[in-house]
């Protein structure tokens, strides 16, 4: 939560260090229309699979459809993160160019970290969904901790985006 609070800090109230315009003047920003938006596409497509998943599960529908839902979200955590590794090997600032770009890094960071590790979960809940180990029964708190962890990260990311 500090991240965003130095976020909002520096943009709001920028110092004369930074030019005293956010973003500073000496940076050239990422164009937004670009791989961001790809992203945040992304990241609100897979938030629709993984919820289409869910409910296929809870209503006890067919476990293939639950099964090709997951894997097309799991194939959109890949894709994400293939695209943040590209924005981050072509971006034209680095994590030391002051306050924008160890912030950018950092929150951008912390959140492929956590698209990273909901990956791993979902492709471990789809492979156990195709074991038969997830039903109607309330027996799914690993999914259910999963996927909830998923929609936090994609609300967190399309309001910061």
């Amino acid at each position: 939560m500090h991240f965003f609070g130095l976020f909002f800090h520096s943009s709001l109230n920028p110092t004369f260090y930074i030019g005293g315009v956010w973003p500073p003047a000496y940076i050239q920003i990422l164009n937004p229309w670009k791989v961001p938006l790809i992203n945040t596409i992304i990241l609100l497509t897979s938030g629709a699979t993984v919820t289409a998943a869910h409910h296929l599960i809870v209503e006890g529908k067919s476990s293939e459809k639950a099964e090709i839902a997951l894997d097309c979200t799991v194939a959109l955590g890949v894709i994400f993160l293939f695209l943040q590794w590209f924005e981050y090997n072509t971006a034209p600032f680095s994590i030391s160019d002051g306050v924008y770009g160890s912030i950018f890094y950092m929150t951008t960071g912390f959140h492929g970290i956590h698209v990273l590790i909901g990956t791993i979960f979902l492709a471990i809940c789809s492979y156990r969904l195709g074991k038969g180990h997830f039903t109607r029964e309330p027996n799914r708190f690993p999914w259910r901790r999963t996927n909830s962890g998923g929609s936090f990260g994609s609300n967190v990311w399309s309001l910061s985006s």
